[in-house]
């Protein structure tokens, strides 16, 4: 058979595939594998290629009666470490994150900071969040690691990859403190700085929402910023606006997140 027909049975195996049920455990270990190879910096194309593969042979072990192990073996970690060392690591494509990350966090300060007036940060502000966004990239994919390698279970995961969070943030909040305390130079951006600034990550935000296919960033930024300019126009006192801006932040949050959480259910009942 020449390698043509066999890419041609491939793809067709595939739609059947996403047609018809895997298991939980092998849906759950192609899940696996698709972060791990992602967080070792594998190229997207090539891991979209090796888990189609496999989710054929899976799907053909299960039909025939054979147990997932008969194709992944006893040990889903090697079975992994094994595909990522012959899979090239894809470098260009995986750094390309860090700038998505230190936007992103740069974009919630100046965002709210906008509505306060015009930008001036002090240089040691600036440096701080470069550092907070590269310690939450890198606590972030090695959590992604382990999580994919170890196969935990949901509560387990949910702690693990909480965990780079709290330490970023107790870092951030550490810079915020030493920030109060020590004098450092203050880079004020004026009026047309602080537009330009703003207009940029507005189409930074925009621009990222389109190529990850997600909303989660513009609509925490809207829930951010949403609530204190309707409770600047409200008598509330300081106090009450910050309880009641951080309720409304989190309802928008969590109403954004039950509403994907519907529509990802809705999807996976009409594929099954």
């Amino acid at each position: 058979m020449s390698m043509q027909l066999l890419k041609k049975k491939l793809k067709n195996e595939v739609k059947r595939v996403g047609q018809l049920q895997l298991s939980e455990k092998s849906k759950k270990f192609i899940d696996d594998l698709k972060l791990y190879l992602f967080s070792n910096g594998k190229n997207d194309k090539e891991i979209k290629e090796i888990t189609e593969e496999l989710e054929v042979h899976l799907y053909e072990a299960e039909l025939n009666g054979k147990s997932v192990d008969r194709i992944i073996g006893p040990s889903p970690k090697e079975y992994m470490q094994s595909i990522s060392s012959e899979m090239k690591t894809d470098y260009k494509a995986w750094v390309k994150y860090i700038p998505l990350i230190i936007m992103s966090a740069f974009s919630f300060s100046v965002f709210v900071d906008l509505l306060q007036g015009t930008l001036s940060y002090s240089l040691l502000k600036i440096i701080g969040t470069f550092v907070y966004s590269i310690i939450f990239f890198i606590g972030i994919i090695v959590a992604f690691r382990y999580v994919a390698r170890n196969q935990v279970t949901s509560v387990k995961e949910f702690i693990i990859l909480l965990l780079p969070v709290f330490i970023s943030t107790l870092f951030i909040g550490g810079v915020i403190i030493a920030d109060s305390i020590y004098t450092t130079p203050i880079v004020n951006f004026g009026k047309i700085g602080s537009g330009i600034i703003g207009l940029f990550l507005v189409c930074f935000v925009i621009a990222f929402s389109i190529w990850a296919r997600n909303a989660i960033l513009p609509v925490t930024l809207i829930a951010l910023c949403l609530p204190t300019i309707v409770l600047s126009l409200t008598s509330y006192n300081q106090e009450s606006q910050l309880i009641v801006g951080m309720l409304m932040t989190y309802l928008l949050i969590g109403v954004y997140l039950f509403y994907v959480f519907k529509r990802e259910k809705k999807k996976s009942k009409i594929i099954s």
